[in-house]
């Protein structure tokens, strides 16, 4: 059996499903850019009592699932989710929405991915993906971050729909239903909300550790590791936040200039040139991001090693930090109708 359904790619896996789930059942206004905006999924955590893979635990992106969740729920789209404690129940579960015709978004684990470039697999289990079908036996794959589908046997999606480890899936399973009025009203709302509440988040979080004041807590940190960690361990701790923020899926500089490609659809809709011009400033803070990485890159490798490198490496982050406090202290302010 194989349902008819669009594959897009897109530059995050869980923004595609949104977009991918919301135009397969009517919002065909829905973008990548409008699903991460509206999903208020632009954020910063540094957690100091939290490690990855030996490193410091970093996310340029809100909790997994929040996008979704509240770009459906500002369009009035009610999200059913659904996990497992038996493998046998979760495949029975997924086999009887194929058969309903419904395409339904997985959470799975990244490194038991068959069709994924080994260099590409590794321990992270907040992946998503669309299964919309299934055929001969296996099963029709809409991964947003592909070129084109693909398809998994069963064995295979069990596999990494019960992947052991940190955020463990335990074969959960989601898709919209019960739809609300598609309108260019709702719309023009859950775009105000998902930058008021974006705005919140980053300028007003209590503590020292996430938003604005988590990035320039990453900037103290890198200042001080050197002498605290030692060349070595320092360098590799540089090289973990660099894989947070260019490999695994919670995407720094490519967040913000997704962010920024929002604001801009944002100012179309809403007819506010102010939201345009803002856009440029994550444009500006993407561009710093990549910088950053690369800086970071450098020592990491070894080629660079002083303390004034890592002093430049603070600095990027902390002029970053500004020029994000400026541009959500903006968005803050707005009147937005």
């Amino acid at each position: 059996m194989k349902n008819e359904f669009r594959h897009i790619q897109t530059a995050h896996c869980e923004n595609g499903v949104a977009t991918s789930l919301l135009k397969y059942h009517g919002f065909d206004y829905m973008s990548e850019p409008l699903a991460f905006g509206m999903g208020s999924g632009l954020f910063y955590i540094h957690l100091p009592f939290l490690t990855i893979s030996n490193g410091p635990a970093i996310s340029y992106r809100t909790m997994p699932g929040w996008i979704f969740s509240r770009a459906c729920k500002a369009l009035g789209v009610k999200v059913h989710r659904k996990k497992f404690n038996s493998e046998s129940a979760a495949q029975e579960y997924l086999d009887q929405k194929v058969k309903e015709g419904i395409p339904v978004g997985c959470q799975v684990g990244v490194f038991h991915l068959p069709y994924f470039p080994s260099e590409y697999r590794f321990h992270f289990n907040a992946h998503n993906l669309i299964v919309y079908g299934k055929e001969n036996g296996k099963y029709m794959i809409s991964d947003p971050v592909m070129e084109n589908v693909t398809t998994l046997t069963e064995q295979e999606l069990l596999k990494v729909r019960f992947a052991k480890g940190p955020l463990a899936p335990r074969g959960h399973i989601y898709y919209p239903e019960k739809f609300g009025e598609v309108s260019e009203k709702l719309l023009r709302k859950g775009i105000i909300s998902g930058i008021k509440r974006n705005s919140r988040d980053m300028l007003y979080i209590p503590g020292n550790f996430a938003g604005v004041a988590g990035i320039k807590y990453t900037s103290r940190q890198i200042r001080g590791w050197r002498e605290k960690l030692g060349e070595r361990k320092s360098a590799l701790y540089l090289g973990q936040i660099v894989r947070m923020q260019e490999e695994i899926g919670t995407g720094g500089g490519g967040f913000r200039f997704l962010y920024g490609a929002f604001l801009e659809q944002a100012g179309g809709i809403l007819q506010n040139d102010q939201l345009t011009s803002v856009s440029e400033d994550f444009t500006k803070a993407g561009d710093l991001w990549r910088a950053s990485a690369v800086q970071m890159a450098r020592i990491y490798k070894g080629r660079l090693s002083e303390q004034k490198d890592y002093d430049e490496s603070a600095d990027m982050l902390l002029q970053i930090a500004d020029i994000e406090l400026e541009a959500f202290r903006k968005l803050n302010k707005m009147k937005l109708t």
